[in-house]
C-alpha cells in the first residue's frame, strides 16, 4: 500500500490549519507556501475535504477554511479514506464482507488481514491532534 500525495496533502493540510487557526479562516495560500504545496493543488484536496464536511469554507477578502470539528475529532484513517479510498492491502477486503470465491481456501487470507488490522489500528487511532501534539512538545503517540 502507498499513500498518495493527495492522502499525505490532505492530511498536512488539515493540521496546517489545525495549528493555525484561531478566530479567522486560514487562506489557502498562507497554507500552500508553509506547506510549500501548489494552491492549484489544494484547491482539489479542499474540494474533498469541504463536500465530507470535515472543513468550512469562507469566501471573500477575509475568506479561507476552518476545521468543522476540534483537532481530536478527526483520526489520520478518516482522511486517507476520504482521499484515497479504501486500505485495504488487498482487494477481497475492500468492503465489509468479504465477498471473494476463494475466501475459504485462501491459504494467505490471514496474512492480509492481519497487515489491514495492523494498519487500522496506527491510522485509526491517531488523530490531528496527536500529530500536533507531538509536533510541538515531543509527545510520543
Amino acid at each position: 500500500m502507498k499513500i498518495s500525495t493527495k492522502g499525505r496533502y490532505a492530511l498536512r493540510l488539515m493540521c496546517d490549519i489545525a495549528m493555525n487557526q484561531n478566530e479567522n479562516p486560514i487562506p489557502l495560500k498562507e497554507i500552500a507556501e508553509r506547506q510549500n504545496i501548489s494552491v492549484k493543488y489544494l484547491e482539489q484536496i479542499v474540494i474533498i475535504l469541504s463536500r465530507a464536511g470535515f472543513l468550512k469554507s469562507i469566501r471573500g477578502a477575509q475568506g479561507g477554511y476552518k476545521l468543522v470539528n476540534s483537532p481530536d475529532y478527526y483520526t489520520v484513517g478518516m482522511i486517507l479514506r476520504l482521499t484515497e479510498g479504501s486500505l485495504a492491502p488487498v482487494s477481497c477486503l475492500d468492503d465489509e464482507v468479504n465477498n471473494c470465491p476463494r475466501a475459504n481456501e485462501c491459504q494467505t487470507l490471514f496474512v492480509w488481514e492481519n497487515i489491514y488490522k495492523a494498519i487500522c489500528n496506527v491510522v485509526d487511532n491517531i488523530t490531528i491532534q496527536d500529530i500536533i501534539n507531538r509536533k510541538t512538545s515531543n509527545y510520543s503517540i
